[in-house]
């Protein structure tokens, strides 16, 4: 399956539950793969989701991959903001 077709839930700043929620129903769905994306202040929040799901519902469920990045975003007074991103590839 190529990197493309990994479905991908991407952590915001919504209740952790939902997140958890969205995962359970892409993994319940067939899926043997999933991808949490988050990048900034929600970067803990994800890591959270991935520690809900392993300790509470899949007990099988492994970390296959973890890349960290950095994003150029444009913030206030246009000028460049660095934010740090987190992709976590898990599989079953």
């Amino acid at each position: 399956m190529a990197e493309s077709e990994v479905p991908t839930v991407l952590v915001g700043k919504k209740p952790l539950m939902n997140y958890v929620f969205a995962c359970l129903t892409t993994l319940q769905g067939g899926a043997n793969q999933l991808l949490i994306k988050a990048r900034g202040r929600a970067i803990s929040r994800a890591v959270d989701v991935v520690q809900v799901l392993q300790r509470r519902f899949y007990k099988d469920l492994k970390i296959a991959d973890i890349k960290l990045g950095t994003q150029e975003l444009t913030g206030p007074n246009n000028q460049p903001v660095s934010v740090s991103t987190i992709e976590i590839l898990l599989k079953r």
